[in-house]
């Protein structure tokens, strides 16, 4: 696999057949290897990053998608959105919402222990990921997720909130539902235990795979992480209006218009 075809299907969006399909012994090793080679290609073209996306920590999905196994990519300036009453979706294969809990840190976690973890964030915010597919019907399979960056396409942050805020944190978090509306009709709803228990857990969970891949820069102060939908990934389309309803945690929820 090579960075340049990784390149040009970003830039010139486009479903190409599996990666997987042409190079059946491709690993994740490997994979994400040619997703740094990607991100290399990014930052010398002028892309900022700002922080992480961890995918497929929502279990309830693993067996539609086939994917068993949690993924991470890099957000960059040019991918973080702010304009959510014109969220523009050109550029993005196939894409589809996710509703997730996103963290910003202050310092680089110790460890992946829950104290460590909290010790470490400085706010929290809700987050809506726009995800994308470069194969045909969604149909992948662990190393294409992980060599196409994460899938990921776009993030919205919602007002983000200091961690002092929450008193509970760590016992609110796997109990918060996410109601997700299309034009005001329910089309999902998750919880955050969803997401490998919690999206507490989720960060510690990244903070062990970057730990153990050599090559992969540990988090930092400054970054955010998005740590996963609460809910099935549903496809978007210019045109459309989605929203979101918060409970149990004090989350500003999201409106999002489609362009």
């Amino acid at each position: 696999m090579r960075a340049d075809e990784l390149f040009d299907i970003q830039e010139n969006a486009r479903v190409v057949p599996p990666f997987t399909d042409r190079e059946p012994g491709l690993g994740t090793e490997e994979a994400y290897e040619a997703a740094r080679a990607l991100h290399r290609r990014r930052v010398s073209a002028g892309w900022v990053p700002i922080g992480r996306k961890i995918g497929f920590t929502n279990r309830t999905i693993w067996p539609r998608y086939g994917v068993y196994e949690p993924i991470w990519g890099t957000v960059y300036d040019r991918t973080l959105e702010t304009r959510a009453s014109a969220f523009p979706l050109a550029g993005l294969v196939q894409p589809r919402i996710e509703p997730e809990v996103c963290f910003g840190l202050k310092s680089t976690p110790r460890s992946a222990a829950l104290p460590d973890l909290l010790e470490a964030i400085e706010w929290v915010a809700h987050s809506v990921e726009i995800v994308q597919c470069h194969h045909p019907d969604w149909k992948v399979k662990l190393a294409d997720c992980c060599a196409d960056n994460g899938l990921h396409g776009r993030l919205f942050v919602g007002e983000r909130f200091p961690v002092g805020r929450f008193k509970n944190l760590e016992k609110d978090l796997p109990g918060i539902e996410i109601v997700l509306r299309k034009a005001g009709k329910e089309m999902d709803r998750g919880v955050g235990a969803n997401v490998l228990g919690s999206p507490l857990l989720a960060l510690g969970y990244l903070v062990e795979v970057l730990r153990k891949q050599a090559a992969a820069p540990s988090l930092q102060a400054g970054e955010l992480v998005t740590t996963g939908t609460l809910t099935d990934a549903h496809p978007v389309a210019p045109g459309e209006t989605w929203s979101t309803q918060i409970n149990g945690l004090a989350l500003a929820p999201a409106t999002l218009t489609f362009t």
